[in-house]
């Protein structure tokens, strides 16, 4: 009687157990939903408001008590943004300069990271440093000495100036991700690869480029839109209209005591962030493979 009264109480206490552990897991899942929501919401409040802002009229623009929709929705704001400022010669300004620059940085960074990531000693370890080090220097720092380098490069006010310059600051980064990403090949497929003859260099476009295609997208699409949102380096290198990129002439919408022009901005701004979303949305499975690749310990 005593051992039936002692199995059903523990019976019960496991049945509560569960019942607490369950609730305590949806909690924890509600809470994470909760948090994940609010985080979109604040990464997708301002695009938002610049979308409404770049459809309403100059009334709107200035009421005392502004509105999510549009009342009176209008095309003018991007009419004349592109009557006032050459928005489309800079975006292809800037589409030159962050694609190139995308390109230069994955096809060095490739072999390097390849090299860091199966050879470990002391100039590994160092270039390594060198990588996270290099990510602290703020550009005001490096500016006065690159502007005299590419100077005497007569590279000053021109895009192939800027592509170097996007595709020196944009490898470092490059190759700290791509590195993370040979490391999760095994080293087996490359034995494999030199029993059967191949060298180096046909072992890594063959056997190990392949595999590491998400990450090259991944990194390829970070350094695109880091190129294609950069404003310091183009404020100072590039000075006539015919060379400036997209962020600079966004700026041309201030007037001369800090005014804006609000409605052509947020028009022109708007057309700014399409290309990163066009890209992001075309590779995004290309992205979240590279991550669950670059994440993956053999």
């Amino acid at each position: 009687m005593n051992a039936s009264r002692s199995r059903s109480r523990s019976r019960s206490r496991s049945r509560n157990h569960s019942r607490s552990r369950n609730r305590t897991r949806r909690a924890v899942r509600t809470g994470q939903y909760a948090a994940l929501a609010g985080y979109l919401v604040f990464l997708g409040f301002p695009f938002l408001w610049l979308l409404s802002t770049a459809f309403k009229p100059p009334r709107e623009l200035g009421s005392l008590h502004p509105t999510w929709i549009p009342e009176d929705p209008t095309l003018g704001n991007f009419r004349q943004a592109f009557a006032e400022q050459p928005l489309l010669h800079a975006a292809f300004n800037s589409l030159v300069a962050a694609l190139c620059a995308a390109v230069i940085a994955v096809v060095l960074a490739t072999p390097m990271a390849f090299v860091l990531a199966r050879r470990r000693g002391r100039l590994s370890t160092a270039v390594s440093g060198w990588v996270v080090i290099s990510q602290a220097f703020p550009f005001v720092l490096v500016i006065i000495p690159l502007f005299l380098v590419l100077k005497n490069l007569h590279l000053v006010n021109s895009v192939p100036g800027l592509v170097l310059v996007y595709a020196v600051w944009s490898l470092p980064f490059a190759l700290w991700m791509l590195t993370g990403y040979v490391r999760a090949v095994p080293p087996e497929l490359e034995e494999a690869a030199a029993v059967d003859g191949a060298g180096r260099l046909r072992t890594l476009v063959s056997v190990v480029a392949p595999l590491l295609a998400p990450g090259i997208v991944a990194t390829a699409l970070f350094a695109f839109v880091t190129a294609w949102n950069e404003f310091f380096f183009a404020l100072v290198l590039l000075k006539t209209p015919e060379q400036q990129t997209l962020p600079v002439v966004l700026t041309h919408f201030l007037g001369a005591e800090g005014a804006a022009d609000l409605g052509p901005l947020a028009a022109a701004a708007f057309l700014a962030t399409l290309p990163s979303l066009v890209v992001f949305s075309v590779i995004q499975k290309r992205i979240t493979g590279g991550m669950l690749a670059g994440a993956v310990k053999n």
